[in-house]
């Protein structure tokens, strides 16, 4: 396995990337991950070479711009943020990578952000995983959010935080909590998004997840036009490649053999 880092330039900074390459796996499409609104490369921990190996192909994570080594950020993220991912930073990571066509796996607000980038790069994108990712602003999930923000102020919790993001730990918590409890991000959702994924789709959500109900995974799968999936979870909670690795990878590999050729 020959495991990368690299920092690219995009606009405002740098972007940290980590890319896990199987021997003889270096000319297939990679896999994209994209993490969660606290998330960063080092918490994927070892889910990304497990899944490089279980799939036989690339697999590329990165800091989005603000969060874990990437450059940090002026003032929150705007209210666009989930659609300037596709827009902005992706597009730049995919030229300085040098890639053409390729696969997504996107947890919690990255699976959003997978989607829209597959309805920009439709001709190159050959199939979408979202893992407990929100499809609407749903109240289920700005109760999780509060009580996250709540704990958060508990002494020591900020300290967990800064082990992924240093100094910028509080940036983001605040770019998460700041626009997600927003009222006017409440309309915020991927229907205009979903009927334009033409590729497979396996919407994989916990059926304890803390920041969203089963109807999530429903509207993904049944809002997409090609082959569609979901993959639920029994007690399983926000973070399934955590809490249920191997079975994640199990139902990953699953649906890729079945949807893609080698």
């Amino acid at each position: 396995m020959n495991v990368q880092d690299r920092f690219v330039d995009v606009p405002g900074g740098e972007l940290f990337v980590r890319s896990w390459t199987p021997a003889g796996a270096e000319d297939r499409a990679p896999m994209v991950l994209f993490h969660d609104s606290l998330g960063s490369v080092k918490l994927w921990r070892d889910f990304p070479e497990a899944l490089a190996r279980r799939l036989e192909r690339p697999v590329i994570a990165y800091d989005r711009l603000g969060f874990g080594q990437s450059s940090p950020r002026e003032g929150l993220p705007s209210q666009r943020f989930i659609e300037e991912e596709a827009e902005i930073y992706f597009p730049a990571l995919r030229e300085a990578l040098g890639f053409t066509r390729f696969l997504l796996f996107g947890h919690s607000v990255g699976g959003a952000m997978a989607i829209i980038i597959a309805t920009r790069f439709a001709g190159d994108c050959e199939l979408v995983i979202t893992e407990a990712s929100q499809a609407f602003v749903e109240e289920h999930t700005l109760d999780g959010i509060r009580a996250a923000k709540a704990q958060f102020e508990k002494p020591g919790q900020m300290d967990k935080l800064a082990r992924y993001h240093g100094d910028k730990a509080r940036w983001v918590l605040e770019a998460w909590t700041g626009v997600w409890l927003d009222s006017s991000f409440h309309h915020w959702n991927l229907e205009p998004f979903l009927p334009q994924v033409h590729c497979p789709v396996l919407a994989l959500h916990g059926d304890h997840d803390e920041f969203g109900t089963l109807e999530f995974p429903r509207r993904i799968a049944e809002g997409v036009q090609g082959p569609s999936a979901q993959g639920i979870l029994e007690n399983c909670g926000h973070v399934p490649h955590r809490e249920q690795q191997p079975k994640v990878l199990e139902t990953v590999a699953a649906f890729v053999t079945e949807h893609l050729a080698k």
